[in-house]
């Protein structure tokens, strides 16, 4: 969450910055004056708390009428205490879960707007692929023998796939590719839990607002996560860092499951938004002052990635409007499928800067012995599922097959499928 003192020190220009993200002014004003009511209970309740322990040290040494007024006055500020602190809980909480619901302020470089039609173009990678009548990942999928949509539906309902046969082969070589160039960047590589409690899902800001996009396993208190971010976020909560640690990169695989909530007839045919997909997602920890240039490390890698795989696509400059909760600034890869005619995203890095760290607690010690928020950072290495996609659609022959980009040659241990 955003940090209530730079609110509290300057209201005019955390408003500002928030109204690009689409928070009126009201619920700025609404979040100080709960601020306001807190501070001032707590001035309150120290001060009595204070008064209570003088005036009880004072009854030792009192007699009479002294005494008993003594003994009075305590029984009053107890009473208030008894008051005072329901009030103050109270307060908190409702001050918290305000704030809970206030995303993170974008960096003056984030583009206005509000969906991706805003985006702003930065780059261009990779070559675009020239194909006469180029066919779609469903139709070379199915002609293929790798993707059965037919028998997933019937199985588990709309937007999920059986991936058979080469494209099992393909999705391990995609993970294995990913971790190998990882690696000796320094991302440690990680097979995380995918159900998480609560506590994870609120740290990383998935929590409260992005409830309807989560499967809830009500019966054991437990989520199952839309992304390894989450548990790699959780790696360090409540935790203190080394400063000579940091940067702390992790590339985590996993499962991850998303309901879809809110695009009932959006990418409806094949596998470009499913329930359940794989992912390797890089995560990192660093100083507030090395984040700028982490984001776009992570960036850089991405491009290399796909430009490794002989796709062609751009990155671009999401918009304000169009930002995850806890994302300051985010850039997206996007590639070019030939199947559909335009561009698509696959991947997408976030910085978080210290909004998740503050509400996972994590932390790290610096030269100067002081504890201070880590920066966060996420970004997809490969998304296995939409990668496919774009391998088939992009290699794809005249005669049906598939061309194996030679990055994946050694892993594959075929330079065609089909």
């Amino acid at each position: 969450m955003i940090d209530i003192r730079a609110l509290r020190d300057d209201p005019d220009r955390v408003a500002a910055a928030l109204a690009r993200r689409g928070v009126t002014r009201e619920q700025v004003d609404e979040v100080l004056a709960l601020d306001v009511q807190r501070r001032a209970l707590i001035a309150e309740g120290d001060q009595l708390r204070a008064e209570q322990k003088q005036k009880s040290r004072e009854i030792g040494a009192a007699s009479g009428d002294d005494k008993q007024h003594l003994i009075d006055e305590v029984k009053r500020v107890s009473a208030r205490l008894d008051e005072l602190e329901p009030q103050q809980t109270e307060t908190e909480q409702r001050l918290e879960a305000l704030l809970a619901r206030v995303p993170n302020l974008p960096e003056d470089e984030a583009p206005d707007g509000e969906d991706e039609e805003d985006a702003v173009e930065l780059a261009r990678f990779g070559t675009m692929p020239d194909i006469d009548q180029p066919r779609d990942h469903v139709e070379l999928g199915e002609a293929l023998g790798l993707i059965d949509l037919p028998r997933a539906a019937k199985v588990s309902g709309a937007r999920f796939s059986y991936l058979m046969r080469d494209a099992v082969l393909l999705e391990f070589a995609l993970v294995r590719y990913a971790m190998d160039r990882l690696m000796p960047e320094g991302f440690v590589p990680v097979i995380p839990p995918v159900l998480t409690r609560e506590e994870a899902l609120y740290g990383t800001a998935f929590l409260p607002e992005g409830a309807e996009q989560i499967y809830e396993i009500e019966k054991d208190e437990l989520y199952l996560v839309g992304t390894s971010e989450v548990p790699l976020a959780g790696l360090h909560m409540d935790e203190i860092l080394d400063d000579g640690d940091l940067p702390v990169r992790y590339s985590g695989f996993s499962t991850c499951f998303r309901r879809e909530a809110g695009t009932y007839g959006k990418d409806t045919r094949g596998m470009f938004r499913v329930h359940q997909f794989d992912k390797v997602e890089m995560f990192s920890f660093c100083r507030p002052e090395d984040s700028a240039a982490e984001h776009e490390r992570l960036r850089d890698l991405q491009v290399d990635l796909l430009s490794g795989l002989g796709l062609h696509g751009r990155v671009v400059d999401i918009p304000t409007g169009d930002l995850g909760a806890s994302a300051a600034r985010k850039f997206d890869c996007e590639v070019w499928l030939p199947g559909q005619g335009r561009y698509r995203e696959l991947t997408s890095a976030s910085n978080c800067t210290d909004y998740q760290a503050r509400r996972l607690r994590a932390r790290y010690r610096d030269a100067d012995g002081e504890n201070r928020l880590c920066h966060t950072l996420n970004g997809t290495a490969i998304a296995v599922g939409r990668t496919i996609i774009a391998l088939l659609e992009t290699h794809q022959r005249p005669d049906g097959r598939i061309t194996v980009p030679e990055a994946l040659h050694a892993y594959l241990g075929a330079e065609v499928i089909g």
